[in-house]
């Protein structure tokens, strides 16, 4: 277990991707993240397909039973904009992380660069203050119309690390409407919950401020904040995003402590850096009266199975193959 220090200093980047490009979602990052480095934070987060965008509004020319040519030629320019893991475009966000350093935790749309290379995954990268990528978490259900360009994680990547300012860790926007995958994420003692996220509801306030009594830890919720313009008008599904509002997403980036109080309220309207200061003695201070894995759990009534075995489908296509 890594030294902990009692306090820490947190950066929540609530500011749009430059949409559809890679390269220029990965450069606004970067330069984000030594601007939080600079008001002295140790760690920096980026709301869910920071790079190279939650592309809200689009369809990509889907209905069900028809996808059209228009649909698929702004799906392959999302694909190749999208993120390999490992990549030049990691190798970059790990530079950053060293030369700020800090713990980066970005949301990234990540390409399968093992089996098919044609599935996406809605992905969040942790890189440590020495640069190294120290891990990734694949969503596990994508919401809705996402289904129709993320594919889903499965239970490999749903690491807590342990670093000097805590346990961090993170599932991304409805994934923490999933009980059981909270209770992973607790169980394994996360006490920085990240939650990356493009839901600016109102209602999302409350789900935050619930996981953070619920599972006794800080929670630092980061959403982009959007407007239409920033759109590239050459999509070839431009169309879709007529009857869209200017304001596609309002932003809704918060932090809140382990009693479920705000450190920093929700901020709309505006790109910004969301900076705290955290004491993770709160943790222990709010677990006085509920420990949600320890004193106040009961397994010997109830008990959570995660299979943490990677889904391989090659190995799956070899075995099939080789039944008689």
């Amino acid at each position: 277990m890594t030294n902990q220090q009692s306090n820490v200093r947190v950066a929540v980047v609530q500011a749009a991707s430059v949409i559809m490009d890679r390269k220029a979602s990965t450069e606004k990052a970067i330069s984000l993240t030594q601007q939080a480095a600079e008001k002295g934070a140790n760690i920096v987060v980026f709301p869910e397909a920071f790079i190279p965008a939650y592309p809200r509004g689009l369809t990509f020319g889907t209905s069900v039973g028809s996808r059209s040519p228009e649909g698929r030629r702004d799906w392959l320019r999302y694909w190749e904009n999208s993120v390999a893991v490992p990549s030049e475009t990691t190798e970059m966000l790990g530079e950053a992380a060293r030369k700020a350093g800090v713990y980066l935790v970005i949301g990234v749309v990540e390409r399968d660069n093992e089996f098919s290379r044609g599935t996406l995954y809605c992905s969040v990268l942790f890189f440590g203050p020495d640069g190294t990528l120290l891990g990734k978490h694949r969503k596990l259900k994508p919401t809705a119309s996402e289904r129709i360009i993320w594919g889903e994680g499965d239970g490999s990547t749903l690491p807590v690390f342990d670093t000097p300012y805590g346990r961090i860790g993170a599932l991304i926007c409805w994934e923490n409407y999933m009980p059981l995958a909270r209770v992973a994420m607790y169980a394994k003692g996360v006490q920085i919950y990240i939650a990356p996220t493009a839901d600016a509801r109102e209602l999302w306030q409350s789900t935050i401020r619930h996981i953070a009594a619920e599972g006794r830890c800080f929670v630092l919720s980061c959403n982009q904040y959007v407007t239409k313009d920033m759109y590239p008008t050459d999509l070839a599904c431009y169309e879709e995003l007529a009857s869209s509002p200017h304001e596609m997403c309002p932003g809704g980036s918060a932090i809140v402590d382990p009693l479920g109080n705000y450190i920093k309220e929700p901020v709309y309207g505006k790109e910004d850096i969301l900076i705290a200061d955290l004491d993770l003695r709160d943790i222990a201070y709010s677990q006085f009266d509920f420990d949600v894995v320890g004193h106040y759990a009961r397994p010997d009534v109830f008990q959570l199975l995660v299979n943490e075995e990677k889904k391989d489908s090659v190995k799956w296509i070899k075995s099939s193959i080789s039944q008689p």
